[in-house]
């Protein structure tokens, strides 16, 4: 606890210490916090048997279905509301039982699973095999879903006890338990996507420690505690009330007013703003979450291989990380970060920032005089600011255009989505427990993720597949070797940076952790009174 006195500090893992009259001066004519929804006193009046937690989100989720959502930002608001069937290690994203409270690969292609028993969704219906059946045949063949490609080894699904499941496999796949980790492995009431329909992605119903009870647009979204679940001794609160609030210093204002618990997903530039806070306290720890730019490449003259190697040398990848996350990231040279498992250093060489390297590609490619493109961003803040950093580099070499913005669900889906809008779009990708799904999801040929339905460079698909049918650690490495290779050598994305997690929150929070995915879960958080 710290005291009252101007001279009073608080750190922030090794950060730097400062007073908190100079934090007072800095916030001096900032934008007032009372725009917020909510009395300043609510806090204080939910703190008894548990408490209803605030936390303040960066974005509106695109669906409240795991299979139709297609925003990586959307895990947040699923965590508390469904359970997986696996479950994976903050720190290490190692498997571990959820649903599925123990599962074996009885051989290379049969994967059986026992499940928990007297476990209920929300809606009372029994959680049992033909519940996870249903939901996996859903997540692997219906048409809206968004993540057939997460279960594309599975052969069929098959109910073998009243609480045990057997996957046939078209090929061997080691990271089938860590995929059940993610969306495909978050288990809906079958009634309720019966009766409700295409509704059923507003009205979520599972099995978790939390359920649903509204969703304002891009205000809210209220959740209730599950007095049912079935682990014992949780939930340990008694809700949790998201708050929509896309700028990520008006999420920290949140906080610092007592209007809020939790804020996430800040930047770096606020890690001084939380240190130098009173009544705050902030936690940090990297990430797989990287942003990058998303290229689709059956559009114009991002078909050019060398057009899209010349963006990868266009973008000065250590100023980005100054310029927007004030140091509090690393630069990316592909889709995992130096201390990944799976990360290879010559890869990483394949791209350094050299924007005369730039122009003679745009050159030999046919674009002596650069190329003009139709760019697509978000709006809040923190988008914008990378997207001006991103123009200023991409215009020293030729390459033109303005961005067109909008928030995080509706860039996303003109983009990825039937529309198609645009040739590029500066995002993230969040990652995902094993590595092989990041590269399924945004590159095989059918990949909601990959744009423009393009087909992978030969020999990816192999690779990939490589990677997946061993649990051996040094082979699955060289596989993913290849397929990084592949995917930057053929220049299929424009990694940018990886994020630090950053999080503030009241001192009232307790148990709060940062995670390597960077998507905060809530389960052990408890409020003190």
């Amino acid at each position: 606890m710290r005291d009252n006195d101007d001279s009073s500090t608080f750190g922030l893992a090794d950060g730097i210490k400062l007073k908190r009259r100079d934090f007072l001066a800095l916030l001096s004519g900032t934008v007032a916090v009372a725009a917020l929804s909510g009395p300043a006193s609510l806090l204080a009046q939910a703190r008894g048997n548990g408490g209803i937690l605030v936390i303040s989100a960066p974005a509106n989720p695109s669906s409240l279905d795991p299979a139709t959502g297609g925003a990586g930002s959307d895990h947040v608001f699923l965590y508390p509301i469904f359970d997986s069937l696996v479950e994976w290690d903050y720190e290490t994203l190692a498997a571990k039982p959820g649903l599925a409270k123990s599962w074996e690969f009885t051989d290379q292609r049969t994967l059986v699973m026992q499940l928990q028993e007297g476990v209920r969704f929300h809606d009372g219906e029994p959680f049992d095999a033909e519940a996870v059946k249903f939901n996996l045949d859903r997540n692997r063949t219906d048409d809206r879903s968004n993540i057939r490609n997460d279960l594309i080894s599975v052969e069929s699904v098959e109910v073998t006890g009243t609480h045990e499941v057997t996957l046939h496999l078209k090929e061997p796949d080691t990271a089938v338990p860590l995929i059940l980790s993610d969306r495909a492995g978050m288990m809906y009431s079958p009634k309720a996507v019966q009766e409700l329909g295409d509704r059923h992605d507003r009205n979520p119903v599972g099995t978790g420690p939390m359920k649903f009870v509204s969703w304002a647009d891009g205000d809210r979204i209220l959740t209730e505690a599950n007095e049912d679940y079935w682990k014992e001794g949780r939930p340990l609160v008694q809700g949790i009330d998201f708050r929509i609030i896309t700028d990520s210093s008006t999420r920290l204002r949140s906080v610092m007013s007592g209007q809020g618990h939790v804020a996430y997903q800040l930047d770096g530039r606020q890690l001084q703003l939380i240190e130098r806070g009173r009544n705050i306290e902030g936690v940090s720890g990297p990430t797989v979450y990287v942003f990058q730019i998303y290229l689709n490449m059956a559009r114009g003259p991002l078909r050019e291989k060398k057009v899209r190697q010349a963006l990868n040398h266009a973008i000065d990848r250590e100023a980005f990380v100054r310029a927007t996350m004030s140091g509090a990231g690393e630069p990316a040279f592909m889709n995992l970060p130096e201390s990944h498992w799976a990360f290879d250093p010559e890869v990483a060489k394949l791209y350094p920032y050299d924007p005369d390297k730039a122009r003679e590609l745009l050159a030999e490619a046919g674009y002596p005089d650069g190329i003009e493109l139709d760019m697509r961003g978000y709006s809040d803040q923190g988008s914008v600011q990378r997207q001006e950093v991103l123009l200023e580099m991409l215009h020293a070499v030729g390459v033109r255009g303005r961005f067109r913005t909008g928030t995080i669900a509706e860039m996303s889906a003109a983009y990825f989505g039937q529309e198609k809008a645009g040739d590029l779009l500066v995002s993230a990708w969040t990652g995902r427990p094993d590595p092989s799904l990041s590269y399924s999801l945004m590159y095989l040929e059918d990949s909601y993720f990959n744009a423009g339905r393009v087909a992978p460079p030969e020999g990816f698909v192999e690779a990939l597949q490589r990677s997946r049918s061993t649990d051996d650690l040094d082979e699955r490495r060289k596989a993913l070797s290849e397929v990084q290779r592949l995917v930057m050598e053929n220049a299929l994305v424009v990694p940018l940076a990886f994020r630090d997690d950053i999080m503030a929150f009241q001192p009232s929070v307790k148990n709060l952790q940062v995670n390597l995915l960077g998507k905060p879960k809530f389960e052990d958080v408890t409020l003190e009174a």
